[in-house]
């Protein structure tokens, strides 16, 4: 196999970069900076970036069917529409009001249309995290309790699959899931991380099925094959990655984001573009990412 090429595209040194998500659209990226808190969106044709400030921490974003710079977006207070070019936001839902210590963190839409969120305790490590389905109305159905950290949220391409992590669980689950519904049942361990370091953030699948996690803290991003074996890893320049998704023009680019929370002047010496956002051809190609309908 030919040697990997991984570029530093943007050089942003995020806090907690996340959520990376491919406008085919617009062919543009975009993506957040949970702690910034910010929006950022990104022209690979002129390299030119741009941001968005948030008024809260953001957990993640998605595309919406209303148009270019139309997102979605899971803030602390619940799910906002955000419309990115005007830096305006509507309030759309908030299942979690009384929840004071939690906050949403990672969130993507199914093809049909819905978008999902977990949620976390943003002042300790409890397991008072829940994982939401958002209609398209903005109605909130609660589909699983009990989480610490909730990560890998994406889908097979045959959509029968469901992929979610519980971070500090160390493991990716799968649950079968039935697109007309929503529903999510007979949930199973598809891989886990307890045997390293790294542990399993964001998640994307290609269209070989095979799906790709970002292991924070772990220097790498894995891909695993849909029986939950190791095919591959990439090892990166940077020690926490912290999600991915498939874009560019014939979407074969592997965006990576990554974070330089929490770390020391020697650490970031050693990796000078922690919270940069990375493009790798990685040889196959990803799914374009859904809207939400709403």
């Amino acid at each position: 196999m030919a040697a990997i090429s991984i570029n530093c595209i943007v050089d942003g040194g995020n806090r907690l970069g996340e959520s990376p998500v491919w406008s085919v659209r617009e062919q543009k990226l975009y993506w957040v900076d949970s702690r910034g808190p910010a929006v950022f969106r990104h022209d690979p044709a002129t390299g030119i970036t741009e941001a968005q400030t948030l008024p809260s921490v953001v957990g993640s974003i998605g595309l919406r069917s209303a148009g270019a710079g139309k997102l979605i977006v899971a803030l602390s207070n619940g799910l906002h529409k955000f419309d990115f070019d005007a830096n305006n936001l509507t309030f759309l839902s908030d299942p979690e009001e009384d929840e004071f210590e939690n906050r949403f963190n990672d969130g993507r839409c199914d093809r049909r249309g819905r978008f999902w969120s977990g949620t976390m305790n943003d002042v300790r490590r409890d397991p008072t995290g829940s994982l939401y389905r958002f209609d398209p109305d903005g109605e909130a159905t609660k589909m699983r309790g009990d989480i610490i950290v909730p990560n890998s949220i994406c889908w097979s391409p045959d959509d029968r699959l469901m992929y979610f992590a519980d971070t500090y669980r160390m493991q990716i689950r799968s649950f079968q899931f039935d697109a007309n519904s929503g529903r999510i049942f007979d949930e199973t361990l598809f891989a886990e991380t307890r045997d390293r370091k790294g542990r399993p953030d964001g998640s994307t699948v290609d269209a070989e099925g095979f799906l790709w996690n970002a292991e924070y803290d772990g220097w790498r991003v894995v891909r695993y094959t849909p029986d939950g074996r190791i095919d591959r890893v990439i090892d990166l320049p940077v020690s926490s990655p912290t999600s991915c998704s498939f874009g560019g023009p014939n979407l074969d680019i592997l965006y990576v984001t990554s974070a330089s929370q929490r770390m020391s002047e020697a650490e970031l010496a050693v990796q000078p573009h922690a919270g940069g956002v990375f493009a790798i051809h990685v040889g196959v190609s990803g799914l374009p990412e859904p809207e939400f309908l709403g």
